[in-house]
């Protein structure tokens, strides 16, 4: 016997809940979550949008330097 089938017929078979079952569980198990309070959310949001802005930023004039230098580089080998 392969290592396969002797582990599936040594885990019991589970009983059907259906989908009443399944959403009583996640209803169950959503009330165990400690969820951030209106004000870590607020927070939390800020300081996303703030560090977005600053690598916008940051790559923004990363990305104009590197087009400078390669126009600089491209004007010799092109003799323009």
């Amino acid at each position: 016997m392969s290592m396969d089938q002797t582990d599936q017929e040594s885990e019991p078979r589970r009983k059907g809940g259906g989908p009443f079952r399944f959403f009583g569980e996640v209803r169950a198990e959503g009330r165990k979550v400690t969820w951030a309070t209106r004000q870590e959310v607020i927070v939390s949001t800020i300081m996303v949008i703030i560090f977005g802005v600053a690598a916008a930023i940051f790559f923004f004039f990363v990305d104009s330097l590197l087009r400078l230098a390669m126009q600089f580089i491209l004007s010799f080998s092109l003799g323009v």
